[in-house]
């Protein structure tokens, strides 16, 4: 119910009144639900920050609490263009020398030249078997799908399987004509490509062709000036072939995983013909993975300081104005589950555990800096590395590891159902009672200013009423004889 402006009978302005009234009767109860819902608001923004600080200081800690880190290699090449290296856990540390003589190589053959267009596109019928090694290939000629063309296409789709390919290359001058030329990526001494050809008609029996066999150098075929259309063997199939510490090894392929255990060696190119003749080798290291431990340490320093500067953002209290500005505090200060935290931590990272003069993070290298950051001394921390590497792994892994004991005090944080989620939920249903609060004093003011407008609308009818009343009265005593009117004197 609304007034109408100013009272017909009162000429009071009841809207103005009832909004008074309805406005300090509500305003209390309204500032008090915005500030409980601006301080549960920002609690409820700076632990989630908080959560989410924790949970990646967390990933730091199981990352470097992790015995495969320290089981990991680092394999080097002294001449990365002349082989490349890996190494896993198998890999026992140790210096190697190695000389490459040569590489793995695949067969590659040029089959006879055919001059004339016409038999180029039709070579007659038959089957053609492709050997490659154990691998053979058997490809079905038929009239009107016997061209050069045809059958490449043929190799290509049966050979695809087993790396076997084959293009046509033609002699733009007209003297070696157009050939089949075959691939394998099959490599290894013995596997060269042979054809044979059966049941042949026409000119598929060309195509025949078994290379040589390869001499010690295994030179390829030359062109034959005499028959430009001869077949030829471009490549023969070859091992490559390599020394380790002056034993000699050969591989069909030019990755050589099973020499060294544990030691995976790419071959990229053989060595020169000179640093051969001279007996120069390359070196080939295998070490613990030093500088991945290194990395991961530095990972889990930059996860506590930047989750330290979180924190520090949460709880500091920032000066407003001149001395007498009210401060700004921050949306966790006092928290004490911040502190609870925090003391845990500190009181972790101090607590000597452990033999051999590694006890605490300091004597790695990492310090704690004035404003609460570790920082690291990467020249103590390589030392430590180089000299102490099996005492700090058991040092920050392991159940007693200084990795474990601190995700001990993490988890209770960030678990599922934990302090901060229960936290979280508490403040959650804080911010629902806001809204229910809300709602309940939004129905208790509309029921007081529907009260306020019915009495006050009353009492402007009743004062409307009387003063009619008073009206009437004093119109009639001013007829009555004898009864002299005060502005008639």
């Amino acid at each position: 119910m609304q007034g109408l402006g100013n009272g017909i009978g009162s000429g009071l302005d009841i809207n103005s009144i009832v909004k008074a009234l309805v406005d300090a009767e509500s305003a209390p109860k309204s500032a008090q639900l915005n500030r409980l819902e601006r301080a549960t608001t920002s609690k409820f923004s700076g632990l989630g920050q908080f959560r989410s600080a924790l949970s990646e200081f967390q990933t730091a800690l199981k990352g470097l609490n992790d015995p495969a880190l320290f089981e990991k290699r680092s394999a080097t090449s002294g001449k990365p263009d002349i082989f490349s290296v890996t190494a896993d856990a198998k890999a026992s540390s140790g210096n190697f020398n190695v000389q490459v003589f040569n590489m793995a190589q695949t067969s590659k053959v040029a089959l006879a030249g055919v001059a004339d267009p016409a038999v180029a596109a039709a070579m007659g019928t038959g089957t053609l078997t492709i050997d490659v090694g154990d691998t053979q290939l058997n490809i079905d000629i038929t009239d009107g799908n016997n061209s050069l063309g045809a059958i490449r296409d043929a190799i290509n789709a049966g050979g695809k399987e087993s790396g076997l390919s084959a293009s046509i290359v033609t002699d733009p001058n007209g003297g070696g004509g157009s050939r089949l030329v075959l691939s394998s990526t099959q490599s290894g001494t013995g596997n060269d490509i042979s054809v044979s050809v059966s049941n042949g008609t026409g000119n598929l029996a060309s195509l025949a062709y078994t290379p040589d066999a390869p001499d010690a150098d295994f030179t390829p075929t030359p062109v034959n000036p005499n028959d430009p259309l001869a077949p030829r063997t471009i490549s023969y199939g070859r091992d490559a072939q390599l020394a380790i510490d002056g034993i000699n090894i050969s591989s069909a392929t030019n990755t050589v995983d099973e020499a060294i255990e544990g030691v995976s060696i790419t071959l990229k190119s053989a060595q020169s013909a000179d640093d051969i003749k001279a007996a120069n080798s390359v070196s080939l290291a295998v070490a613990e993975d030093r500088a991945g431990v290194k990395s991961q340490l530095n990972k889990f320093v930059d996860a506590y300081n930047k989750m330290m500067g979180t924190v520090t953002s949460l709880t500091k209290v920032t000066k407003v104005g001149g001395d007498d500005g009210e401060p700004l505090a921050a949306a966790l200060v006092g928290d004490a589950s911040v502190r609870s935290f925090m003391s845990a931590i500190r009181n972790e990272l101090g607590n000597a555990q452990g033999t051999d003069g590694m006890r605490i993070l300091a004597d790695l290298g990492i310090s704690t800096q004035r404003d609460g950051t570790l920082a690291i001394d990467s020249e103590r921390l390589d030392t430590v590395l180089e000299d102490n590497f099996e005492q700090l792994n058991g040092f920050l892994t392991g159940d007693n590891g200084l990795m474990a004991r601190l995700d001990g005090k993490v988890d209770p944080y960030t678990q599922t159902g934990g302090i901060l989620e229960s936290r979280t939920t508490a403040l959650q249903n804080t911010l629902s009672s806001v809204d229910d609060q809300r709602e309940q004093l939004t129905r208790r003011i509309d029921k007081l200013e529907a009260r306020l407008f019915s009495q006050f609308n009353a009492m402007d009818a009743l004062v409307g009423q009387l003063s009619g009343t008073s009206d009437y009265l004093s119109g009639a005593l001013d007829n009555l004889p004898g009864v002299v009117r005060q502005d008639r004197r």
